[in-house]
């Protein structure tokens, strides 16, 4: 099958959370010998915040670092999809592209066909911003892969699109593992970016101020943070470091005993049942996990089975001292977690219930192989 997908960023990770599973994805599918080619724009916002943060060399490292991601700058503009879209039979276009090549894409595929077309949505927008998401013209495609189920919901609520399937993210077990060869250096480690001020006093609550009072040894990763953010780090006695690539999330984990899962506001509050990328990051990598509240309302996980839960600062700084202080049972929670991962949330079972949707729909009418063969 020859797979076309059209994201914000392969290369780059800066402030793009999305980059794990979208990168996941292609690895599985070109893993199972399907021709994958990705297209992103050459002004790709995340691309430009690399290259500004990092300088140029940043994106030669990830690309030495990652030979097997491959993608296709194109712009400024639509670029010529009777060109890129001639051979395709799966076209993917994720959410954090713009209305207008959105709209491009639908329209390409009602004039030519022959393949299927979905619109992948991995944001919290469709709650928090609804008519940035109405601005998106989806007549043409064939329906929405959403995140969650409460996205998907909403989707179908405001008459956005009529076919649409809950496709959550997931875990790439290829690059995502325990690595026990690595000793430890530190009690908690955190990897997030700051943001738009969407969960600050939770940063306090669950994650600074525990660490403060317990004096843990602890290191924090990401960008986007403000001068104060930075400052109040430092009086905590927290150690900041920065950009992380995400390839090397893994060896950051290793290196410590346990990490602090605070999910951002609008997925507390308006997205039950949709976990970020960080808590099947975690798991995956074998690490203790305690998370600030967020409900699991899919039941994806078991939350005290697979991960503990927090409901304030102090049941975090009392979590926290128990799985520093019993490394067995916080060993045997982590397999756990890790377990629940390789069981049901790699990027292979997305795969497979991505292939699953395209069994589920009917032929298209003209395919992408007559097209070749004509």
């Amino acid at each position: 099958m020859r797979v076309v997908m059209f994201y914000h960023s392969l290369i780059s990770d800066w402030n793009h959370g999305n980059a794990h599973f979208l990168r996941g994805i292609v690895r599985e599918l070109r893993a199972r010998s399907h021709e994958v080619r990705v297209l992103e724009p050459r002004d790709g916002w995340s691309r430009l915040q690399l290259i500004r943060d990092q300088g140029p060399g940043a994106l030669e490292a990830l690309r030495v670092a990652q030979p097997d991601l491959t993608s296709t700058l194109y712009g400024p503009g639509v670029p010529d999809l009777d060109r890129l879209l001639d051979d395709a039979d799966l076209v993917l276009v994720h959410e954090w592209n713009a209305p207008a090549l959105v709209r491009a894409i639908g329209a390409h595929r009602r004039r030519a066909g022959g393949y299927r077309l979905f619109f992948h949505d991995t944001h919290h927008r469709s709650v928090s911003a609804p008519a940035e998401m109405a601005a998106y013209d989806l007549s043409q495609y064939d329906g929405v892969l959403a995140f969650g189920e409460v996205v998907r919901q909403r989707y179908l609520d405001e008459s956005w699109a009529d076919g649409v399937w809950t496709w959550h993210e997931a875990a790439d077990a290829r690059l995502f593992r325990p690595h026990p060869e690595i000793s430890a250096e530190g009690d908690v480690v955190w990897i997030g970016n700051w943001g738009d001020d969407e969960r600050s006093s939770e940063l306090e609550e669950y994650l600074i101020g525990p660490i403060e009072r317990l004096g843990l040894r602890s290191r924090v990763y990401g960008v986007r943070y403000p001068d104060e953010a930075r400052a109040r780090l430092a009086s905590a006695g927290v150690e900041y470091a920065g950009w992380l690539p995400n390839h090397r999330v893994p060896d950051a984990f290793a290196r410590f005993a346990a990490t602090v899962h605070v999910p951002r506001r609008p997925y507390v509050k308006a997205l039950p049942g949709v976990p970020t990328i960080r808590v099947f990051e975690a798991l995956a990598c074998g690490i203790p996990l305690v998370s600030a509240p967020w409900d699991d309302a899919e039941h994806l996980f078991t939350p005290g089975t697979d991960f503990l839960v927090a409901r304030s600062g102090a049941g975090m700084r009392e979590a926290l001292t128990d799985l520093l202080q019993d490394r067995g049972a916080a060993g045997a929670m982590a397999a756990r977690g890790l377990d629940t991962i390789r069981r049901r949330h790699t990027c292979a079972h997305r795969v497979d219930e991505l292939m699953t949707i395209l069994a589920s729909l009917q032929t298209v009418p003209t395919s992408a192989a007559s097209r070749r063969s004509a």
